[in-house]
């Protein structure tokens, strides 16, 4: 077990120590893959189903974002059980070309958790269903001008900008796992966000009692996401250790976390995600820690850097419900693509 956890680590470093060279290459192959997709998607769709799926670009819903089940925040969109088979399929691609087969495969994971909560539930307030999430287009899909889509529900909420061709935003990206691990059932023993959970925790215990005096922020972990849903955000303090008074092995540990989140894209859009990482400095990043270090107590942490913040709590639920969130500072939703498109479009014109 050991030597597996050593190979991944180590291989985790290779691959952001190669991002800062991939990442400066466009994010072409995901934008082209993904405009090919939402094309067939909506082209799919009666004229009724598109008025609820797509949306302008500069729409205000394009911001309006949630974790919590649709009974507590209605969403806009098309649902999948709104969708015939085929329908389906062409969402699914849609998820497809934004994801690795491991982040598709989490994404489903977490989906399917509505099942397990139905039948443990046995009905309340809450529908519980796999066909609850809305996938929302916004603006016209391929062309240089701006255009997105997302796909939410239940503990997943995935956003995407292209522009000029590229992928320009993929934030925010929440995954969220409800049980963090099955108790009971078909399912007993699967664990949707387990990367997420045991990357962050064989950070901190790689740590020595000095360094987890500073990473170690607080004794009870909160009780949910401190940047919960806001649209705007700001790095969180305290930020914990930094990088920077980290050995070459915790290093690998941190290195493994930041892959454990941005793997769950497409191989470009990661490439893309750790490189800024890298450029903006790896020594800058920081690790905090709150609650108990032990497997099944309530914890929470976050990493964060110049660019970007990570938040993981398990606290609800008897320290059996995760909620996990990557958030750019400055990309966030694409709020630099119109920017961007712009600029490029008067360099073409020089």
């Amino acid at each position: 077990m050991r030597v597996s956890v050593t190979i991944r680590i180590v291989v985790a470093l290779a691959i952001v120590a190669g991002a800062g060279l991939v990442a400066v290459r466009a994010t072409e192959r995901s934008a082209a893959a993904m405009s090919t997709a939402a094309q067939a998607f909506v082209a799919a769709l009666s004229a009724e189903q598109r008025a609820r799926a797509v949306f302008d670009y500069a729409s205000d819903e394009r911001l309006r974002w949630h974790f919590i089940p649709n009974e507590m925040f209605p969403r806009q969109g098309l649902a999948f059980r709104a969708m015939s088979p085929a329908q389906q399929d062409k969402a699914r691609a849609l998820m497809k070309a934004a994801l690795s087969q491991k982040g598709y495969l989490t994404a489903d994971g977490i989906i399917q958790l509505e099942n397990t909560l139905r039948a443990a539930e046995g009905g309340g307030r809450f529908a519980r269903s796999p066909l609850d999430y809305q996938v929302s287009i916004f603006g016209e899909p391929g062309g240089r001008a701006p255009w997105g889509w997302r796909l939410e529900g239940h503990h997943l909420s995935l956003h995407f900008s292209v522009a000029n061709g590229r992928v320009t935003a993929t934030t925010p990206t929440f995954t969220g796992a409800n049980p963090a691990e099955v108790k009971d059932g078909p399912a007993r023993g699967q664990r949707a966000l387990a990367p997420l959970e045991d990357t962050g925790r064989a950070l901190l215990l790689s740590l020595s009692q000095a360094q987890r005096a500073t990473a170690v922020i607080a004794t009870q972990a909160p009780n949910d996401l401190v940047s919960a849903n806001k649209n705007d955000i700001a790095p969180l303090a305290p930020s914990g250790l930094a990088a920077a008074a980290m050995t070459s092995a915790q290093r690998l540990h941190l290195t493994a976390l930041l892959t454990a989140y941005a793997s769950l894209m497409a191989d470009d859009l990661a490439a893309d995600r750790l490189g800024r990482i890298t450029t903006a400095g790896l020594e800058r990043v920081t690790f905090a820690w709150a609650g108990d270090a032990t497997r099944g107590a309530k914890h929470y942490y976050r990493v964060q850097g110049p660019t970007f913040l990570i938040e993981y709590d398990n606290t609800q639920n008897d320290g059996n419900h995760i909620h996990a969130v990557w958030r750019d500072f400055a990309g966030d939703f694409g709020r630099d693509v119109l920017r961007e498109h712009l600029q490029a479009d008067h360099a073409t014109e020089r």
